[in-house]
């Protein structure tokens, strides 16, 4: 019974507690109210006393504040203000130079808070204006202002000077005293601006705002150290065509404006000199954001000196060696990107380089795509160390190509690495060209280009290929412009093929690309199809002309061409052989028209109406020598005919020759028949 009683009394305990933030968490020191009294247009004995605080807790609460105060005379009043964290004190409510109490409460729907109270006097609070800088000069650097109390009719209490300069954003304060002016002590930067800003209080009272920002340019100065200068050589860099690019001088070093830029172009020992002013490049200066490069081809240089200048003085001028096309072994690289951060890595121990051969690092990325000296940086890192981070935008899909040189102390650069990085993988675009190169009976050769750098959305790993959903062969990649090739072996002859391309990245493989073929026959059946295509025309030829003989024959007048002309015996001077052959009695001619085992040198070839001797059956044939005398009997006889006739040509010739002129018988003498017929008197001797 007695637990029970003790339950119901604590259950009662925690029912009535009043909620209150303080059993939560703690109220926020700014809580607390700071007020004051601001003297305006000269007046600071009628104006209320202005109170700020801070929230009480979470600002997603909704919270009502409320301004408390007590008089001397414990006089109390508020007000209530709302979600709004400042408050007026009216001058009704207060005595001057009096103390006053304050505090602030907050109230929300989970319980209420107090603030730590204020105690202060109200002629103590008095806050003058901001003062006003009046007057600057620059060498040296020097301000002065004017205070609002003596307006007051109060004496100036102690003012304080801060400044910093648009390299440092840093502010730095000092206090000064009673005084309305300032001389700058420091060293003073060249050609910066600095910004000056001052505060003061009254003899009596709080210190006033900050006044409004003073900037005063310090003197120029001769720019100092060596300008950051490199080279752009594109995607993929060839060194064949590259533009010279640097970084501007920062503010500490450029001590002024900076009016231009001189160089020297050294090639092959031969130096030439260029001048070139920011405030008319002509075409050659071009500067974005911290970069410049000149719009001026180095092909065949071999090394650069630039220096910056100003109207004090130049810098030092800063030697640049381009680096040769001759490539060391390559060393891996590690690179790590996403849209902000661009991080190189590279192990020192795998290179194991001579430390004294070896000034610094230079890490660089180029974005595929952009024009020389754009889409650019670069960083010189110290040897000693292994890494490099570049902050900036990358864009999604875009290959930067990132490389490492190491600098030698004469200026000399040589080339470590490249590697292709990517901020965000996507699939790559489609094989530009893909096609046949040679077809067999049971392979083929299948020739394609690599996709373009700037389309391939992402690091292709390999090239898949596939013909008829049979097989598919991953190839691995090769360097960027040159023709990728895959001999497909094992094919049936004479058949179609049907095949495919796409290329493979991270994110997954791009569209397909078709080709189609047709294997050639094997080497057995292609032999005979040409045997039978070459002996084809052949047979054809044989019969026809053995048609065109066999229709000759039956027509009785073929000799030894296929036509009706033969040699005109009466002309010819063979026949003269001939008679002395037959005279001779060791060969016979069975016809005088065809001559057997004459060699004939000229003919000439008249048509006859009919055989002078006999004509030949078809079944007779006509490279028959004789062979019996009855056969020599008949060819006598024929010579005899063929004499006779020869002597009554021979006198119709003689006869004709008699109505010929002398000009026609020197006409007729000449041209063929003076080369190759025989004359009247050859025929007559005969």
């Amino acid at each position: 019974m007695a637990l029970l009683t003790a339950g119901w009394l604590l259950l009662a305990l925690l029912v009535n507690t009043p909620k209150d933030f303080a059993a939560a968490d703690p109220p926020d020191r700014d809580f607390q109210p700071k007020c004051h009294i601001p003297c305006e247009d000269n007046n600071c004995w009628e104006l209320h006393i202005h109170c700020i605080w801070g929230r009480a807790f979470d600002p997603q609460v909704p919270v009502k504040y409320s301004l408390h105060w007590q008089t001397a005379h414990s006089d109390e009043g508020s007000v209530t203000t709302g979600a709004s964290l400042r408050g007026l004190i009216k001058r009704v409510h207060f005595i001057m130079n009096s103390q006053l109490r304050v505090w602030v409460q907050a109230e929300s729907q989970q319980g209420s808070a107090k603030s730590l109270e204020v105690v202060f006097n109200t002629g103590h609070i008095m806050k003058p204006a901001q003062p006003k800088i009046m007057w600057s000069q620059q060498d040296p650097l020097e301000i002065s202002w004017n205070s609002t109390c003596n307006e007051q009719h109060l004496s100036l209490g102690s003012c304080d000077v801060r400044y910093r300069t648009e390299v440092d954003k840093t502010w730095i304060e000092e206090k000064i005293g009673p005084h309305v002016n300032y001389e700058f002590y420091g060293e003073v930067q060249p050609a910066v601006f600095y910004e000056f800003q001052v505060r003061c209080s009254c003899a009596t009272g709080l210190m006033s705002d900050w006044s409004a920002s003073h900037r005063i340019k310090s003197s120029e100065a001769a720019p100092t150290g060596e300008m950051d200068v490199w080279e752009d050589c594109g995607v993929p860099a060839t060194n064949i065509d590259c533009v010279m690019t640097w970084k501007m001088l920062p503010i500490s070093q450029a001590h002024g404006h900076i009016l231009g830029y001189e160089w020297t172009l050294s090639k092959h020992g031969n130096d030439d000199f260029f001048n070139v002013s920011t405030a008319e490049p002509m075409g050659r200066l071009v500067c974005h954001e911290m970069q410049c490069y000149l719009n001026f081809s180095l092909k065949n240089v071999t090394s650069v000196n630039i220096s910056a200048y100003n109207a004090q003085g130049s810098t030092e001028p800063s030697y640049l060696a381009l680096p040769t096309t001759e490539r060391t072994p390559k060393h891996a690289i590690d690179v790590t990107m996403n849209t902000e951060n661009l991080t190189v890595l590279w192990d020192l121990h795998s290179q194991r380089p001579d430390i004294n051969s070896i000034k610094e690092y230079v890490v660089q990325y180029k974005q595929a795509g952009r024009h020389l000296g754009q889409g650019f940086d670069w960083m010189r890192v110290n040897k000693s160390h292994a890494s490099a981070t570049f902050r900036g935008h990358f864009e999604k899909y875009t290959p930067y190509q990132v490389s490492l040189f190491k600098v030698t102390p004469n200026g000399q650069s040589q080339h470590f690495s490249t590697v292709i990085g990517y901020s965000h993988q996507g699939t790559p675009s489609k094989v530009p060209s893909f096609r046949i190169s040679s077809i067999a009976a049971t392979r083929v050769t299948l020739v394609w280009e690599p996709v373009p750098l700037a389309m391939q959305r992402g690091l292709i790993l390999y090239y898949q290929i596939g013909i008829q959903g049979q097989t598919v062969y991953n190839v691995t990649t090769s360097p960027q412009d040159t023709s990728e090739t895959l001999e497909l072996r094992d094919l049936n002859p004479d058949q179609e093929y049907e095949v495919w391309i796409k290329a493979v990245t991270e994110a997954g493989p791009g569209p397909n690309v078709m080709a189609r073929f047709k294997t050639e026959q094997e080497e057995q059946l292609k032999s005979k199809s040409l045997i039978l295509t070459l002996l084809l025309p052949v047979c054809f030829l044989i019969v026809l002309g053995g048609i065109l003989v066999s229709l000759s024959f039956r027509r009785g007048k073929v000799c030894v061409c296929l036509n009706e002309r033969i040699p005109d015996a009466y002309n010819s001077g063979i026949f003269k052989l001939m008679k002395e052959q037959m005279d001779d009695h060791s060969v016979w001619i069975g016809n005088h028209t065809c001559e057997p085992h004459t060699t004939i040198s000229v003919l000439e070839v008249v048509a006859i109406k009919e055989p002078a001797c006999g004509e030949y059956s078809d079944s007779e044939d006509l490279n028959t020598k004789p062979a019996t005398k009855s056969k020599q009997r008949d060819g006598k006889e024929c010579s005899k005919r063929v004499d006779s006739d020869q002597e009554k040509g021979a006198s119709e010739l003689v006869n004709r020759e008699d109505s010929w002129n002398s000009d026609e018988e020197d006409d007729v003498t000449l041209g063929y028949e003076k080369h190759f017929m025989p004359s009247a008197v050859e025929i007559l001797d005969s």
